[in-house]
């Protein structure tokens, strides 16, 4: 779907509640492809974190929070979405993770994990699971060969996950509580 302000495409991965626009949702994970330099889509009353997936990076400069750094692997950035923000890219294309939550309806929680276990533990109500590199991934009996940036929703408070890969699986884990 194309961005909010028009500069770009976005991939909508979930939504709350199921079918809610740019206008109305209480919480939306989404990945979206930046080419160029530009403003980021405002959203007033939006909380967002951002995370690199690919790509080299950007820089952002935040009104009234200052100038940021984000590369692939880094820790995820948290900001209001309702600040003016620009990014300026470091060296061609980029691939983000983007979670918003409205102020007042959801809370959220974005995290780096270096390498992946044989367990997660949610503390959200909803939970999104996103590698980083190829893995095969057992849960609940069902096995599914993972690419990097596919997302897997998790649904249980604990679940016990089983992976198969040829080396570490770094991965963005997204908690929601409402």
């Amino acid at each position: 779907m194309p961005w909010k302000n028009g500069g770009g495409e976005t991939i909508e991965i979930a939504v709350h509640p199921p079918g809610a626009g740019l206008a109305d949702f209480d919480w939306r994970i989404s990945m979206a492809d930046v080419a160029s330099d530009g403003p980021f889509s405002r959203f007033e009353g939006i909380d967002r974190t951002l995370s690199i997936l690919a790509g080299h990076g950007m820089d952002l400069e935040i009104e009234g929070q200052g100038h940021w750094r984000l590369t692939a692997g880094s820790y995820p950035l948290s900001f209001p979405a309702d600040a003016p923000t620009f990014a300026r890219l470091h060296d061609g294309p980029i691939r983000d993770l983007n979670v918003m939550t409205r102020r007042g309806a959801c809370t959220h929680r974005v995290s780096f994990v270096p390498s992946l276990g044989p367990a997660i533990e949610l503390g959200g109500r909803w939970g999104f699971l996103i590698p980083l590199s190829p893995c095969r991934v057992v849960m609940d009996a069902a096995e599914v060969e993972v690419v990097a940036g596919d997302a897997i929703a998790l649904s249980a408070p604990a679940l016990s996950l089983r992976l198969s890969a040829s080396a570490p699986v770094p991965a963005y884990l997204v908690e929601i509580d409402d």
